[in-house]
């Protein structure tokens, strides 16, 4: 839940269309696979822990079941950042999904799964399973930058957590994050009509990296309406887990409810007290925009009878890119770059081709397979690790 503001801005009813940003049927078809009984299977788990202060031992039961369900999913790259105040340690849980063009660049998605005075329904267990259930649907969808699904603690205590991941990681490693997503108390209220969300723009200090939130914002907002059936509402980013962030000079967006609960902080902050529409409306909007942010990579696969017997992989490929083929069809094998440029060709095909690919950059490429009238292409990926 958000800190006290004292400068809050009203925020008004908005529909933004950016130039050149349009709907993208490839994302609509990660966005139709958000699982509404997902979401609410995960948010009843997180509710029935209870309580989930800082030094908790249901803060800890819920951290550990956060890991098994990414360790499920097949994430390796999952990191326990500890966090300590007033006597009291918990972790922040940092999952890495690594980009094939940028993988040093990343898009940061977060929400905090600490709560206060009750199981905390909405405030933060919706924002909570929102990221569980993106994480789960990209978990092997290539996309351009790398995403840290980074789920924060004590974010009720004064945003400790996020500081602490600021002071400790973020600043001494240099971290080229791209942009914050966050995601806090996007629940709704039962029984009313919650059709609204409100995308958050940086209007603080430092000014800097206003701008570019600005932008950000604005993609969000295209995104909301493109991808779900809610509309959005403009305000101010203040009083969550991206504020250590835009203090830092790093570029800031989130979303949070228009119509705000009355149950947060409270012991009435329950599945009961929730809106399970809205918040699938919410994860879908968000699934619509961090395949955005991140650059979801849409594989254009084979597609067609001539090649129906082809099989390439490594997909990503390091030094060495294999293609396999029973077919006597195929005459001709290109491997070109983005803008055309035949980068190797073969008409030599055998049952197996093989493409020595350490000699080329980090990057998407095609690999166009004829046979003499017809022409096929697929997307192939050159990550070197």
């Amino acid at each position: 839940m958000k800190l006290t503001h004292t400068l809050f801005v009203f925020g008004i009813f908005i529909s933004i269309n950016l130039s050149g940003q349009q709907h993208n049927n490839y994302y609509q078809t990660l966005v139709n696979q958000v699982s509404a009984t997902n979401l609410q299977t995960n948010l009843t788990s997180f509710a029935n822990f209870g309580e989930k202060e800082l030094g908790s031992n249901q803060a800890d039961n819920a951290f550990n079941w956060l890991v098994d369900l990414y360790e499920s999913w097949g994430y390796t790259s999952i990191e326990q950042h500890e966090v300590s105040a007033w006597g009291e340690t918990g972790y922040n849980l940092i999952v890495t999904k690594t980009g094939t063009v940028y993988p040093d660049t990343y898009i940061i998605i977060d929400g905090h799964y600490d709560t206060i005075n009750g199981p905390g329904a909405n405030d933060n267990g919706s924002g909570t399973v929102i990221l569980l259930e993106l994480a789960r649907i990209l978990k092997d969808i290539p996309t351009e930058y790398s995403i840290k699904f980074i789920h924060f603690t004590a974010e009720e205590w004064g945003l400790i957590g996020s500081y602490q991941y600021v002071e400790d990681i973020v600043l001494p490693q240099n971290l080229d994050i791209r942009l914050v997503f966050n995601i806090d108390q996007v629940g709704g209220i039962a029984g009313d009509i919650n059709d609204t969300i409100t995308c958050e723009q940086d209007e603080s200090q430092p000014n800097g990296n206003n701008s570019q939130s600005a932008q950000f914002t604005n993609q969000l907002m295209n995104c909301v309406e493109l991808y779900s059936d809610l509309e959005t509402n403009l305000g101010e980013a203040y009083g969550s887990d991206y504020v250590p962030f835009q203090e830092e000079g790093f570029v800031v967006t989130g979303l949070y409810e228009f119509n705000e609960s009355p149950y947060p902080h409270s012991p009435g902050d329950t599945l009961e007290n929730v809106d399970f529409n809205f918040i699938h409306q919410v994860a879908k909007a968000s699934m619509g925009a961090l395949c955005h942010f991140a650059v979801v990579q849409e594989d254009m696969g084979v597609n067609d009878s001539l090649l129906e017997s082809v099989q390439i992989y490594p997909n990503p490929a390091d030094d060495l890119l294999t293609i396999k083929t029973n077919s006597k069809k195929i005459t001709q094998m290109q491997l070109t770059d983005l803008t055309g440029k035949i980068l190797w060709h073969s008409d030599q095909i055998e049952s197996k081709t093989q493409i020595n690919t350490a000699q080329f950059p980090n990057g998407i490429y095609l690999l166009n397979l004829t046979d003499g009238k017809l022409n096929s292409s697929k997307k192939i990926i050159i990550n070197h690790k």
